[in-house]
């Protein structure tokens, strides 16, 4: 059973369904991370094997559909080889255990987490799909924005190569009322903070008020809070006021700590000092700064039409330090301006999650990758700019007929400069939001051809088998003409030749505990390469 599959049937069993995703979702990650790159094929017969190899045990699992990229859909139980000599099924705490004892001998490395973090993002997809609701409890009646708010909050399985995609910390019970797959609505928590306590950037007053603010006393301005932060980090400033909850209902989106109100058609990223898969999703001041800095910057970078940014104008923080500095907030610019009668805004990552049908899926490909690849290259190779274009990263807008027009690039955390690119540093820009040799190349690499083009490719071929190598062409023809136009880039010659793509290596960073910007890359096949 794929998790595509998954998602069209009754959870009738919720925690057998969340382990059989949980499970499918690590042996991805050992066949993509630990499986010998020998040349042997890791499907034979329609069975992914692989072998490993400290603890000399045989895996295998069934494939639903072979994917060219190695992003295989898998369906039916995990198995290992026993030293009788017979397969027998594997639970996700059994394959997890497995996992840790190869990666301790392996790395050298102990992670007394992992088993726990793979158990208990298990047992919270199981309450999603146990809990989620049939239907969105609070609709706008606007049917462009409640299709997007529901894109967003469609993410029960989440990320299908990392080991513990909906691992966050805390209990469920403090959770559950802002978990964006429950498809919860809240009201933003505010601060009132004195003048000379404030640190800010751009129009951030005129945005808020969009909000329907609480009025703050005299001499104070007001700070929107995600309520869960304010639970876990209560003010200890003795001049910071709690105002209470108020204004417009905002959703939460898949990132969790990113809010959307419709009402205002304003994005509020909050910092929330929880850890959601790898990281502790806070707003440091660089973030803030950068954000600003960046959105002005990019102001300046010529996009190919249809293609638009989600630009972060204005950021609010607390100017002390200690816990009081867990407020930053940054506001982010709303879907409106980009959307004309009959659009439809969906995050590229729900389009990625189940089978994406369509009358015509070769040309609707070429429409997609028309639109962002020579986007995402341009913006790198001409302007030094690296846009992390992952899944959750890109707003697709559909026409009435379910055609890409548009795509709307967000979240400028994830923006770099790639250093070799730029010979003066720009002013403002913060020193962090610098890639060094390599990085770039690694992270457009990962993000565009890997994570978010092999997952709407084999979305298409979840509904139409077999199309998917020639999907893979169609793109290599969309990076010819980009190589062209851009006077040949060796980067993107190489990928043409053949020179495999690399993939972020989940297990490996969540196994060593390290920072995201840490993370080890691996090779993965490179289905543009060679002749056509």
């Amino acid at each position: 059973m794929t998790s595509a599959q998954l998602r069209s049937r009754p959870a009738t069993n919720p925690g057998q369904l969340a382990d059989l995703a949980a499970a499918h979702a690590v042996f991805g990650c050992l066949l993509r991370e630990l499986a010998p790159p020998n040349g042997t094929p890791s499907v034979v017969d329609g069975t992914a094997r692989l072998l490993l190899r400290h603890l000399d045990v045989a895996l295998r699992c069934e494939v639903g559909r072979a994917s060219p990229l190695g992003a295989h859909r898998y369906t039916g139980p995990v198995q290992r080889m026993t030293d009788g000599g017979r397969w027998e099924d594997l639970d996700a705490d059994g394959l997890a255990a497995l996992v840790a004892t190869e990666l301790t001998t392996g790395t050298g490395l102990v992670n007394d987490e992992f088993v726990e973090q793979v158990r208990a993002s298990r047992d919270t997809v199981a309450r999603l799909l146990a809990d989620r609701p049939a239907e969105d409890p609070s609709p706008t009646g606007e049917p462009a924005i409640d299709a997007y708010v529901d894109s967003e909050q469609s993410l029960v399985f989440g990320h299908p190569h990392h080991p513990t995609p909906k691992w966050r910390s805390g209990d469920p019970g403090s959770w559950r009322a802002y978990a964006p797959e429950l498809r919860t609505a809240f009201r933003l928590h505010w601060l009132a903070v004195p003048d000379d306590l404030i640190a800010d950037a751009g129009p951030f007053d005129p945005l808020v008020s969009a909000l329907d603010p609480p009025r703050p006393p005299a001499g104070h301005r007001v700070l929107p809070v995600h309520p869960w932060q304010l639970s876990l980090i209560p003010p200890t400033h003795p001049r910071l006021r709690v105002l209470g909850a108020a204004g417009v209902p905002v959703r939460p989106t898949a990132s969790v700590r990113t809010l959307y109100a419709p009402e205002a058609d304003l994005f509020v990223k909050a910092s929330l000092h929880v850890r959601i898969t790898n990281c502790l999703r806070k707003n440091a001041r660089y973030e803030l700064t950068g954000a600003v800095a960046l959105t002005d910057l990019l102001a300046r970078v010529p996009m190919p039409d249809g293609v638009g940014l989600l630009a972060e104008p204005a950021y609010r923080t607390v100017d002390v330090p200690g816990p009081d500095e867990a407020y930053g907030t940054i506001l982010r610019s709303g879907l409106r301006p980009h959307l004309r009668p009959g659009d439809t805004p969906v995050l590229a990552a729900a389009l990625a999650a189940a089978p994406l049908i369509t009358p015509d899926p070769v040309a609707w490909w070429r429409a997609y990758v028309g639109l962002l690849v020579p986007a995402v290259l341009g913006s790198w190779l001409s302007h030094g700019v690296v846009h992390e274009a992952h899944l959750q990263n890109v707003v697709v807008v559909l026409d009435r007929d379910r055609r890409p027009v548009r795509m709307l690039l967000r979240d400028l955390e994830g923006v770099k400069l790639d250093a070799d690119r730029w010979s003066a540093w720009p002013d403002g820009v913060p020193a962090q939001v610098r890639y060094g040799p390599g990085a770039a190349y690694r992270r457009v690499v990962y993000c565009l051809f890997v994570n978010h083009l092999g997952g709407i490719s084999g979305a298409l071929a979840d509904a139409l088998p077999g199309i998917e190598r020639r999907l893979w062409q169609e793109l290599r023809a969309v990076v010819e003409a980009v190589a062209a136009d851009l006077g040949e880039p060796p980067e993107l010659r190489a990928l043409l030749r053949g020179e495999p793509l690399l993939a972020k290596a989940n297990l490996l960073v969540r196994w060593r505990r390290d920072a995201d910007r840490a993370a080890p890359f691996v090779s993965v096949p490179n289905p543009m390469g060679g002749p056509r």
